[in-house]
């Protein structure tokens, strides 16, 4: 017991002596604070140092349009000015804020020579400025990534080529002009935002595209840029003159309007920085009318010597002047592991174990780029050590936690994994999706597996999702086949369930057992039942399509779901863990 009282002493001693997050007053007074200007390295730079006797969060405004955060920075000026300095300190008591003006008389004419900012601006010759606009060829060319931390994260996320050519940014031009530090956006009247600023009041007219919204949004005013080079990396800020949103060219409402320089050259500038949702963001840029080296090429998948065996390689490579080619790789469509060979004059051989229709994707690496080429490939039979798989019972295929057979994406839709609104039973999940559609009739979520994988329906015909919404709402499940291309939906087989009691976790369970599919009236297949027909019930479907509120293309819809499971897939053994 004394051993017990006596370590309860020591934890009351030890808690009771441990400071506050803060070692400052509730109410901060602004003659509580200072802070000190001294020379840098060289005539433009300084040196500021809060030197206030608290601790707290320390954030600088240096009167240039640049803004850092930390007890001391570095700031420098490469022209005559009177800048004045704000530095604010926050805690828990809320911020306080004190300025000072530092005159400035010298230019930094080495600023004018520096080859970043000549290849950033054209250079002082350049009396309009240089003119960019995005690499809309380039893989990644628009990206969104987790997190700041990682700057080449977004290439797996980003934008493949042209894939963003309904959001109204590849007419877009962003212009800097070192005369002036001008900052130019031209968006020929329309700007595409992150779905969190659609509603800002400059925007009208938003049309949902590709997960974020395509806005009216009348030119902005030229606004102003200034550049922070230092051992922390390469910084643009820019900084609107008028108060209305000035970005280039996707409104993703940059931290302190900080943009980090990746890349910078002649012919390419890749900006990263952190949006205001707290994503990393990421944009590439080529200067207008430039035209970029293209490494030509034919590439060939062909059948091999062997059951199976299929052989890529390339033909009639043409490489520009001052440009090499350091390989190409092959995605053969099954989920095997991408393959690389580094002599591009060589082949690349591949086995596929089970039939199906692969989509083959053969990218050539080049200082110019990458360049992409895709066929499809016909496997007409399993391979003869092939042995299926198929249990009668169900898997997980996406609880956008920890299993994921294959990614649920959205068509129409907007659809995010978010917090579990109620994360009590039926459904303890700390993740779920989120879907939400506006005016639009068939927006939906959708599960599609990889190639040369298909439903399976013969031994069980349930699928199950757990959906949270508004009662009266209704939630539909359709199978189709994408073989069909755009006549996809007349193979769809479809069932529906209406939501029962507002925000409240339901399991929904979709029984295709007797259910018909197809459209006799086409002359295609058609029957009464897709779980006893052979040309349904495998080697068939192999997307799901979850809708809600089908037909009804007005309004805002949406609801939360989870859990998305049904029969076992052939050849698919297990979800992927993540």
């Amino acid at each position: 017991m004394k051993k017990i009282l006596y370590f309860i002493l020591l934890l009351v001693v030890a808690v009771s002596c441990t400071p506050d997050e803060y070692s400052t007053p509730e109410n901060l007074m602004a003659e509580d604070l200072s802070f000190t200007i001294t020379p840098g390295d060289d005539a433009f730079t300084y040196v500021l140092t809060n030197t206030s006797n608290v601790t707290a969060i320390v954030k600088w405004d240096l009167g240039n349009g640049v803004k850092k955060e930390g007890d001391e920075v570095q700031v420098s000026y490469p022209l005559p000015g009177d800048y004045t300095i704000i530095m604010t300190v926050i805690t828990k008591g809320g911020s306080t804020s004190i300025s000072k003006v530092q005159v400035t008389t010298e230019t930094n004419y080495a600023i004018f020579t520096d080859p970043k900012i000549i290849n950033l601006t054209g250079g002082t010759e350049a009396l309009n400025g240089k003119t960019w606009v995005l690499d809309s060829l380039a893989n990644g060319h628009v990206g969104i990534g987790p997190t700041y931390a990682n700057p080449y994260e977004w290439l797996s996320l980003g934008a493949v080529p042209n894939s963003k050519s309904a959001s109204g940014m590849y007419d877009d031009k962003i212009t800097f002009n070192i005369n002036g530090f001008l900052f130019k956006y031209d968006n020929n009247g329309d700007s595409y935002v992150r779905t969190a600023y659609k509603d800002d009041a400059n925007y009208s007219n938003q049309l949902l595209v590709d997960s974020d919204y395509k806005v009216d949004y009348p030119a902005p005013a030229p606004g102003t840029f200034m550049f922070d080079f230092s051992d922390e990396g390469d910084f643009l800020s820019i900084v609107s003159s008028d108060g209305k949103p000035l970005f280039p060219m996707w409104d993703c409402r940059a931290v302190d309007g900080k943009y980090e320089i990746v890349e910078i050259t002649e012919n390419s500038l890749t900006l990263y920085f952190k949006g205001g949702e707290g994503f990393a963001q990421a944009l590439t840029f080529i200067p207008e009318g430039y035209v970029k080296p293209t490494v030509t090429f034919s590439a060939s998948v062909e059948a091999g010597t062997g059951p199976n065996v299929y052989v890529a390689s390339l033909a009639d490579v043409v490489i520009p002047a001052g440009n090499s080619v350091s390989g190409y790789t092959v995605d053969f469509g099954d989920g095997s592991a991408v393959m690389e060979e580094g002599d591009y004059t060589a082949s690349i051989e591949h086995t596929y174990m089970r039939k199906g229709a692969y989509n083959v994707t053969v990218v050539v690496m080049s200082s110019a780029g990458d360049f992409t080429t895709s066929q499809i490939v016909d496997v007409a039979e399993h391979h003869p050590d092939y042995v299926e798989f198929i249990l009668d019972e169900m898997v997980m295929y996406n609880d956008f936690s920890e299993v994921e057979l294959a990614p649920v994406l959205g068509e129409n839709c907007a659809l995010n994994i978010v917090d579990n609104p109620d994360a009590i039973y039926p459904n303890r999940s700390s993740k779920v999706a989120f879907y939400s559609k506006e005016n639009n009739e068939w927006a939906n979520a959708n599960l599609k597996l990889s190639a040369g994988f298909r439903f399976d329906l013969r031994l069980q015909s349930v699928f199950k999702l757990k959906v949270y919404g508004k009662a009266g709402d209704v939630v539909l499940l359709k199978l189709e086949n994408t073989d069909r291309g755009g006549n996809a939906w007349q193979t769809g087989v479809e069932l529906t369930y209406t939501i029962q009691a507002d925000n409240t976790w339901e399991v929904v369970e979709y029984d295709f057992a007797g259910v018909g599919a197809g459209f006799d009236w086409t002359g295609d297949i058609f029957t009464g039942d897709v779980t006893t027909d052979d040309n349904f019930n495998h080697d068939f479907y192999n997307i799901i399509r979850i809708m809600l509120n089908p037909g009804v293309g007005s309004g805002v819809h949406e609801f939360y779901f989870d859990e998305l499971a049904g029969p076992h897939v052939e050849g698919v053994k297990s979800g992927r863990v993540n």
